[in-house]
């Protein structure tokens, strides 16, 4: 498979760093661009043995500029329906590098879709992260079930919320409340009553009673 070498565009890098808080450097590729240079490469991925796939993702997950982690990110995604539980679990090493709520984000889209595709290895899934020493592995937990609707184990979702209801960090109170926020499109009288019965911070007590 080719390599994919996103081009230095100096006027932008500097200000999407700054967004980001400057905790990484970017080429400056927004993210139109990058999916247009990225298309030819996804498609391509399409057709690598999974375990070299995997390799390629590390190898560009590991880059220094931003863009490549979003890339790497993407060629799980695009390949989600090819990957086994085994392949899920060999990726969650890179959850914990070069952390932020965009990648963090992003690598939960990948395991919702795959426990959306396979049901009943949520409980498996979930195990990943839940109760993480890792308070983005545990963000994942609190979101994993985002926008199940229906298919939603409230069970989880009480779970996982519950063992963060005190963590004093932004990026958790936040999760908590977009969890709530969601699942309350489907059914607010479930989440009503569960913030009736635990006590939320301001934060996560605003979000997620947006719609209710």
């Amino acid at each position: 498979m080719d390599v994919l070498i996103f081009p230095m565009q100096a006027e932008n890098a500097g200000p999407m760093a700054r967004y980001m808080k400057d905790h990484f450097s970017f080429c400056g590729v927004k993210k139109p661009q990058r999916a247009l240079l990225e298309r030819p490469y996804l498609k391509a991925s399409l057709a690598l043995p999974v375990p070299a796939l995997i390799q390629e993702i590390f190898r560009n997950y590991r880059k220094p500029e931003r863009e490549y982690q979003y890339y790497a990110i993407d060629l799980a995604q695009t390949n989600i329906a090819r990957f086994s539980l085994t392949d899920l679990a060999a990726l969650l090493p890179l959850l914990a590098e070069k952390s932020w709520w965009d990648s963090i984000d992003a690598w939960r889209k990948v395991y919702s879709t795959w426990v959306l595709a396979h049901p009943t290895e949520l409980k498996q899934v979930y195990s990943f992260f839940y109760r993480h020493e890792n308070f983005w592995y545990r963000r994942v937990a609190i979101n994993l079930q985002l926008m199940f609707k229906e298919q939603t184990n409230t069970e989880l979702l009480a779970q996982a919320i519950v063992a963060d209801l005190t963590t004093d960090e932004f990026f958790i109170q936040k999760a908590i409340g977009w969890a709530l926020r969601d699942y309350s499109k489907v059914n607010p009288d479930w989440v009503r009553n569960f913030m009736q019965q635990h006590s939320l911070s301001k934060l996560a007590l605003r979000e997620g009673s947006k719609y209710i």
